[in-house]
């Protein structure tokens, strides 16, 4: 069995501030630099504004065609319902619509007949909505209409967020602790077989992303597919966006009024969401230490080539002066024998 060096210890995953991911990555001695220098800082702030710019001229080639028919199709079909209807004005069917938005905005389907519509704000709904707000996912679905609901939801979001961190940082330490002990069985099964301990670091870290995400992504992906009635693609971006934070609300899992939902089903999503959080906080943390050690190591790789070429160049030059100190010896000691024969 081959031995194991300093610089590979068991793996411990976990989204704490007080330890890190990959810790396993670096040797103890070695601990990762916590402030990062400005210069690095500027360097990562241009890659994430180039990103940003980047992203942003995909979506609007993507989206904006589609927008813009959307457009022209809801003008053409004022116009034809104006034209086909006149005993309604332009100015009442405008108010019409400005209800049926707010409405829409206020969680309230303005489609059909809206008093048999379930209620957004029933137990299981309240329950979920409380938990969007804890974990700062706020799909937007749903918001606060009233005063006394706006001041509530600022003092709850206040002490609430804080108070899921602290959850939410425990999962991770105990979710890093369950998938660094399986991770070590893994490195032990191939320690055996005399693989090397970067593929076997490669390897284990593949199968938990992989292992996580089947868990976390796939399995519920499958399961709204069925409940929500959405397509595979839709299904999988609504996993995503959730448990990224980034909550866009054009799909919530339980939100629409046409399905008649289980009471445990929207509490059963967001236990869902807290447990997937503290895994995709893990992972996101692992990337982010893997993107330090890399670039630590590539500096301590550049500055071991600079020592070399400088021992390189001190050697050589040492190497110069003294084949020239011989040479010149050499060259003084056969004038000299020249100049006694003469």
């Amino acid at each position: 069995e081959p031995k194991t060096n300093g610089h590979f210890p068991s793996p411990r995953l976990s989204v704490s501030p007080r330890a890190t991911v990959v810790a396993a990555m670096e040797a103890p001695s070695q601990g990762l630099q916590t402030v990062m220098k400005w210069k690095t800082v500027v360097a990562i702030f241009i890659v994430v504004v180039v990103y940003l710019v980047a992203g942003g001229l995909v979506f609007r080639a993507l989206e904006q065609p589609f927008e813009s028919r959307r457009k022209n199709t809801i003008a053409l079909e004022k116009a034809d319902f104006l034209r086909e209807h006149i005993c309604v004005t332009q100015l009442e069917l405008e108010t019409l619509i400005q209800h049926a938005v707010e409405a829409d905005n206020a969680g309230v389907s303005p489609i059909g007949n809206s008093s048999n519509n379930s209620s957004h704000w029933d137990l299981g709904s309240a329950f979920f909505f409380a938990g969007t707000v804890i974990t700062t996912i706020g799909f937007g679905n749903v918001a606060p209409s009233t005063v006394g609901g706006k001041v509530f939801c600022i003092l709850y979001a206040i002490f609430g967020i804080p108070l899921f961190g602290f959850l939410l940082a425990g999962i991770g330490d105990q979710l890093g602790t369950i998938f660094g002990k399986s991770i070590a069985r893994v490195e032990k099964v191939f320690r055996k077989k005399q693989v090397s301990q970067t593929k076997i670091r490669v390897i284990s870290t593949i199968l938990f992303i992989l292992a996580g995400c089947i868990v976390f992504v796939t399995i519920p992906a499958v399961i709204f597919k069925h409940i929500e009635g959405w397509t595979a693609l839709e299904s999988i971006y609504f996993v995503v966006v959730t448990l990224t934070t980034i909550g866009f609300g054009d799909f919530v899992a339980g939100g629409n009024t046409d399905i008649h939902y289980r009471e445990w089903y929207k509490p059963l999503v967001w236990f869902w969401i807290l447990v997937g959080l503290a895994y995709f906080a893990a992972v996101l943390s692992m990337i982010g230490d893997w993107l330090r050690v890399l670039s630590k190591k590539t500096k301590e790789e550049v500055g071991e080539i600079k020592a070399h070429a400088a021992e390189w160049k001190a050697n050589v030059t040492a190497e110069f002066r003294e084949t020239r100190r011989r040479l010149s010896v050499e060259i003084h000691d056969k004038l000299q024998r020249a100049a006694t024969i003469r």
